[in-house]
């Protein structure tokens, strides 16, 4: 009897697990591509074939900052929490409005952590960036939008815009260190164009390298969400100790950098 209890629990957890995942909430944007599964699917029916003829502007909002040579290209996937919207300008400023009538509520430059790198190669320093990651924490008292422009991450206040002091350095996280390599054997372009996804209190990235055969490793890590410290590391070229190492035939391949002869 106690064995038919305990199969028929089991069986409920799985079943309850099962519908929970086959039932997932669509009716918010708050990740990028819609959710966390990327399937850009919105479950929300208010506009249908039989309405959508009749939909009017409600409101618009410029960021006033494409480049001079009309090159300015914008591929930001917005994102709405709470009412309030979340994207990204063509020179990957950070903005937020109200959702409901445009009006801006703040703004975050990245080139204001850094004036003399902007200074120097403005263009080099804006970079494609598609989409952001929004993070609170469970009493709601520390609500973060993080984005990447270029090479960093950005941890900034979704309140008020201001960057986290306590994230990384003063901000931001460089993503062209702490590969386990030495910074001398590569290629440190690195941009992460496209945002990672947030789990519990990690924030999951991978990025663009180069596509010279000196490029960066594409590893992809996970920092803590509060301090930006590095959490984990995988390898994408297994390191000495870790599997899949014994499968490749030059044991120090994790090492190189791949020249053309």
């Amino acid at each position: 009897m106690k064995l038919l209890i305990a199969a028929g629990c089991l069986l409920l957890c799985i079943t309850a697990c099962r519908n929970q995942e086959s039932n997932p909430d669509y009716s918010g944007w708050s990740a990028y591509a819609g959710s966390k599964d990327g399937s850009r699917y919105s479950s929300n029916n208010q506009l249908n074939t039989g309405n959508v003829s009749g939909l009017q502007v409600a409101w618009t909002y410029s960021s006033q900052d494409k480049d001079t040579g009309n090159h300015s290209q914008n591929q930001c996937n917005p994102i709405m929490v709470d009412g309030v919207l979340y994207g990204l300008t063509p020179r990957v400023k950070l903005f937020a409005l109200d959702a409901a009538s445009g009006q801006p509520k703040w703004t975050f430059d990245p080139a204001t952590l850094e004036p003399d790198t902007v200074s120097q190669d403005p263009f080099a320093f804006f970079k494609v960036s598609r989409g952001l990651m929004y993070w609170q924490n469970e009493e709601g008292t520390d609500k973060r939008i993080l984005y990447s422009a270029g090479a960093k991450l950005y941890a900034v206040n979704a309140a008020n815009g201001q960057v986290v002091k306590s994230f990384g350095n003063g901000g931001y996280i460089s993503l062209d260190v702490g590969l386990d390599r030495d910074t001398a054997t590569y290629n440190k372009f690195i941009a992460a164009t496209t945002p990672g996804i947030i789990y519990k209190d990690l924030v999951i990235m991978g990025m663009r390298v180069a596509e010279s055969a000196d490029a960066a490793p594409g590893h992809i890590r996970a920092f803590d969400v509060r301090t930006g410290k590095r959490a984990w590391i995988f390898h994408t070229i297994p390191q000495p100790g870790e599997k899949g190492y014994d499968s490749w035939e030059d044991k120090d391949a994790w090492q190189k950098i791949w020249r053309r002869q």
